[in-house]
């Protein structure tokens, strides 16, 4: 038995948690969980019954949370250090649930203790407003004042594989912070990081009520978590489909979706083609590529592509990958074998239609390398499309004209990086890039997990992540007035 299989059992990861109880251990009706690399069986979860799910919500509705905000604080607080003390188990658990190398699992539990932070300091903040009414000539002399609640309903809330922790803390840690009761599904394939997560809640004083952990097959229970009676929102990250599945499903409800990208790196003629070629081979490979926000394509100005091109390839060479418990490689695996062939089959159909693989495209099992393809053309479904994955795809482009063109040519709108100096192009960049975030010098995924984070177009309804906004979008906001002479 591998040490992580044995920290699975000894802390009971096999069962769910709902109102903080352990259901579901020993059930014939289970989903089996397998490390993508070694391809052995981590363990199982089981499947959850509609009745459980019910009795999740039945739960979490009857619970009316009366946290103060130092308690809040204090929870949140507490639940980071846990996380910090912890560092090795959690990477070690994210590890082997999603292929990711060592260096991504440990910054992945870097970024959980960050907004654990970041939550534990929002929540002491007051977040009312003070409007004076004497403003026009038909005015009065009183105040309005606003305030916020905890949504009257619970929250559901759906996280994909790609970050087992992260995404969890994410869409949990603001539901905490504003005295909210969630239900949560993660991703079937890696459903340990969030119960583990669930535990070090509890673990830090959070009343059990407030969060319950369900596993279990979509097709089943997918539709009770987005219709029953007593969920007030829907805060979903993923696919598209699901995404839009989800808004038609949802009825008379809120939704907070953060779908796909197909995020550009724009590099001008005058950029620092060693910082770009970095920013461009990191953006493309952290986390093997499994990142809405990872580099999916490469605009690269036709006076310095030759040079970026060969950059790129020198680097990409030099990434090493493989065994995820190798502290040495870069890269570990992509979730499962069928995303890899998925990846290899997309990047041969670009080939078959002219594009020029340099390096990689290599499989074997889950495990693919990092590729580079140059001559892309952006019709190819390589980069019209979202390819999730560690590809970088190369298009050249003339002026700035035609690189907004191709960059806003597609369905997403989530984020960008631009590689320039000049403060013309930046202006431009940022008022013209129909994108969530424009980040000059640097990957399009850069961000503070305190800051506003999401797309728009098909990567988003607008809504965003992040935090602060998160905790605005999981309140109802009261507005009061009073006299003041």
């Amino acid at each position: 038995m591998s040490q992580v299989e044995q920290f699975i059992q000894d802390h009971q990861l096999d069962a769910m948690r709902i109102g903080g109880k352990k259901v579901g251990v020993g059930r014939d009706r289970f989903i089996e969980v397998f490390n993508p690399f070694t391809e052995q069986r981590l363990g199982t979860v089981p499947k959850a019954t509609l009745e459980e799910v019910r009795e999740a919500y039945a739960i979490a509705h009857a619970y009316k949370p009366k946290l103060s905000r130092f308690d809040r604080a204090a929870i949140l607080n507490k639940a980071a250090a846990l996380v910090r003390d912890r560092l090795d188990d959690i990477a070690n658990l994210i590890s082997a649930e999603a292929g990711l190398c060592w260096k991504d699992a440990v910054y992945e539990a870097g970024r959980v203790s960050d907004v654990l932070l970041f939550g534990a300091q929002e929540v002491l903040k007051d977040d009312g407003q003070i409007f004076s009414c004497d403003l026009t000539h038909h005015g009065k002399q009183r105040r309005v004042y606003t305030q916020r609640a905890p949504l009257l309903g619970v929250i559901t809330a759906i996280t994909p594989f790609n970050h087992p922790m992260n995404q969890v803390a994410h869409k949990v840690i603001p539901s905490v912070a504003t005295n909210n009761r969630m239900v949560l599904k993660p991703s079937e394939k890696v459903p340990y990081s969030a119960i583990y997560f669930a535990d070090l809640l509890y673990e830090a004083g959070l009343p059990p009520e407030m969060l319950s952990v369900i596993t279990g097959d979509p097709r089943e229970i997918a539709d009770e978590m987005l219709t029953h009676p007593a969920v007030d929102l829907i805060t979903f990250t993923g696919g598209v489909a699901i995404g839009k599945y989800i808004a038609d499903k949802a009825g008379y409800r809120r939704i907070v979706l953060e779908l796909g990208g197909n995020d550009p790196l724009i590099v001008m003629e005058d950029a620092d083609l060693e910082e770009a070629a970095n920013l461009a081979v990191q953006g493309s490979y952290k986390n093997s590529g499994q990142r809405c926000t990872a580099v999916k394509r490469m605009l690269v100005h036709q006076a310095v592509a030759k040079d970026f091109t060969d950059l790129v390839v020198q680097k990409t060479k030099a990434w090493t990958y493989g065994d995820p418990s190798d502290k040495d490689n870069l890269m570990g695996t992509v979730i499962d074998e069928a995303a890899a062939k998925f990846f290899e089959a997309r990047v041969n159909e670009a080939v078959a239609h002219g594009a020029r693989l340099l390096v990689g495209n290599q499989r074997r099992g889950a495990l693919y390398s990092p590729t580079v393809v140059d001559q892309v053309r952006p019709e190819m479904l390589l980069v019209k499309e979202e390819t999730f994955g560690p590809v970088s795809p190369i298009i050249q482009f003339k002026d700035i004209d035609e690189a907004i063109q191709i960059a806003n040519g597609t369905v997403y709108g989530l984020s960008s990086g631009v590689c320039t100096n000049r403060m013309d192009y930046i202006v431009r960049f940022v008022n013209e890039l129909q994108m969530g975030s424009v980040n000059v010098r640097e990957v399009p995924g850069y961000r503070l997990e305190l800051t506003p984070f999401g797309g728009i177009k098909d990567s988003g309804l607008g809504y965003k992540e992040g935090v602060q906004e998160a905790m605005k979008s999981f309140t109802n906001i009261k507005t009061y007035s009073m006299p003041w002479a």
